[in-house]
């Protein structure tokens, strides 16, 4: 069964180059860049809300010739993926969400305030690197390639999508497939323990796994200990689901 990788905002497919090797060896894979975000995929309709964003990716996986599938977002492709699992949940047997935004806890007043000049094409690069290097912990990027996609995408698209909500613990609650939550312990999307809280209260059949020193920058900094955690979870609840 596939997996379905969902990258994270101002990014595209490129962002999961170091995780393709060790995420091949469990299945193939399918990358697909988000609707109304930088990339291949092309906006041709408004996004209006939630309902939306969860009607165009299950028309994705409805194009794919598999029945089902296991589905990974990273950032706010974590949201794209919850809330599609919220909408349309019938082709989803494993959902994974990587450092999410707006799932297990809000975004702090600071990251908001300083990706606010980031967004401004019109400001030098240096203040997106800066903002870059704030969400991966403090790490040089100004020779970083993929830092270099998320910046190239922040300065040259323009973003026409509605502001994500927040899902809250109840909606999380009605999630009928197992979840894997994997949650950056040093995140500024959001405070890591909080989110781990929620997660272990709210999702009826899941995993809650933090590490510790990973930024937000996660699925860079720890591609291969990904793959051993995804791999195992979707083993997991393969064997004990019927027909498996």
């Amino acid at each position: 069964m596939p997996l379905v990788l969902l990258p994270g905002r101002a990014s595209a497919s490129p962002v999961w180059a170091d995780n393709l090797p060790s995420l091949l060896a469990i299945g193939d894979v399918y990358t697909v860049d988000l609707l109304g975000e930088p990339g291949m995929s092309i906006q041709d309709r408004p996004i209006t809300g939630d309902d939306d964003q969860a009607a165009w990716l299950h028309q994705v996986l409805e194009a794919l010739p598999e029945e089902s599938f296991h589905l990974v977002g990273l950032s706010i492709g974590g949201w794209t993926a919850a809330n599609l699992a919220l909408h349309q949940s019938g082709r989803i047997e494993t959902l994974t969400l990587i450092d999410p935004v707006y799932v297990f806890d809000d975004m702090p007043w600071r990251t908001i305030a300083r990706s606010l000049p980031a967004s401004l094409s019109w400001l030098p690069k240096s203040w997106r690197d800066s903002f870059n290097s704030y969400t991966a912990g403090g790490a040089p990027v100004e020779d970083v390639p993929v830092a270099h996609m998320i910046e190239a995408g922040m300065k040259h698209y323009s973003l026409k999508l509605p502001q994500p909500v927040r899902i809250s613990e109840d909606r999380l609650a009605t999630l009928d497939m197992p979840v894997l939550a994997i949650l950056a312990g040093r995140s500024v999307m959001h405070d890591a323990q909080t989110a781990a809280r929620t997660a272990e209260r709210a999702l009826p059949v899941g995993a809650v796994h933090t590490y510790e020193d990973a930024s937000h920058a996660i699925s860079g900094e720890y591609p291969e200990r990904i793959a051993k955690d995804i791999a195992a979870f979707t083993a997991a609840h393969r064997a004990t689901t019927p027909g498996n």
